[in-house]
């Protein structure tokens, strides 16, 4: 494969995926517009907000790339992106970028209505905040795993703005459920990098001159708390019976991410590519099978 092609990390769509959590989920808080949306309609934004999507994310990776060439020579397999091995040139890469980055906002723009606009332009906002100075949120202990979880949140929104009226928000507690989600993810990918890097952890990723096991830990345990409580939350004061039969699964995928992060090897692999595990893929698949029941069961608010 082409370097260039291989240096925007293509493989990283299934991640963009997370804005269809977004539609269904307006759909299911507000079952009525579902009946006013044609087949045809549907299709076509979803199939734009993804590619918008991906296409803001690249854009990030690609900044990110750019940014973190001095740090990428210490991580085991990154070292081997090709930007670190010489095989693309920084400028041309960088106009490539741009070009992605000014033709997803345009587009996105004249597609969707100021929210969905506004939710892309966040995305390419947060990946500024997380990999470029003076703020540059990835050195500052959790922080840098707060801020990349924040793509959860963000590409969820993208979601919800691809079919949701201006004014019509989701409900705060499943914001707060699934960046929590998200950051335990990031949390143990850095746990996972602690352990494994060990001396050379904090020449690859400075916060982790500031990280001990204990705080990384703490930050999974918090996470998966703020998680299970915003989930509680949203289950009681929307009257979700059929959320509380979905709880122990959640507390079984955290159970088995806590597991592999602190049994494995080598550095914990990126965790979308945790689907390819067969407990993982069938525990994803009951949860989505039950929050289909919970459509056609519950009725929000009663």
């Amino acid at each position: 494969m082409n370097a260039y092609l291989r240096a925007i990390r293509l493989e990283r769509w299934p991640r963009s995926l997370a804005i269809f959590l977004g539609s269904a989920a307006f759909f299911f808080f507000n079952r009525d517009a579902l009946e006013t949306v044609s087949v045809a309609s549907l299709a076509w934004r979803l199939t734009a907000a993804f590619l918008l999507t991906w296409a803001v994310s690249t854009a990030n990776y690609i900044l990110n790339e750019i940014v973190d060439l001095p740090y990428d020579i210490h991580h085991p397999t990154k070292r081997f992106r090709p930007l670190v091995q010489g095989e693309i040139k920084k400028f041309p890469f960088a106009l490539f970028g741009i070009l992605i980055i000014c033709v997803s906002l345009a587009a996105s723009y004249a597609i969707f209505a100021g929210p969905f606009f506004f939710s892309i332009l966040a995305l390419f906002g947060a990946g500024i905040v997380y990999n470029v100075k003076p703020i540059r949120a990835k050195d500052i202990p959790f922080l840098d795993s707060i801020s990349e979880s924040a793509n959860n949140p963000i590409r969820f929104l993208i979601g919800w703005f691809a079919f949701a009226p201006k004014g019509i928000f989701p409900p705060v507690s499943l914001l707060l459920s699934w960046w929590s989600f998200g950051n335990f993810l990031m949390v143990a990918k850095r746990l996972s990098e602690f352990r494994f890097l060990k001396e050379k952890a904090g020449d690859y990723r400075t916060s982790h001159k500031r990280y001990t096991r204990n705080y990384l830990l703490f930050g999974m345990a918090a996470s998966a708390a703020i998680c299970l409580l915003s989930f509680l939350y949203l289950a009681h004061s929307l009257k979700l019976q059929t959320f509380y039969m979905i709880l122990p699964f959640l507390l079984v995928l955290f159970f088995l991410f806590f597991l592999k992060t602190m049994s494995e090897a080598e550095v914990m692999e990126e965790p979308e590519k945790l689907l390819i595990s067969p407990k993982f893929a069938l525990l994803a698949i009951v949860l989505i099978l039950m929050f289909v029941l919970s459509y056609f069961i519950d009725t929000i608010g009663q």
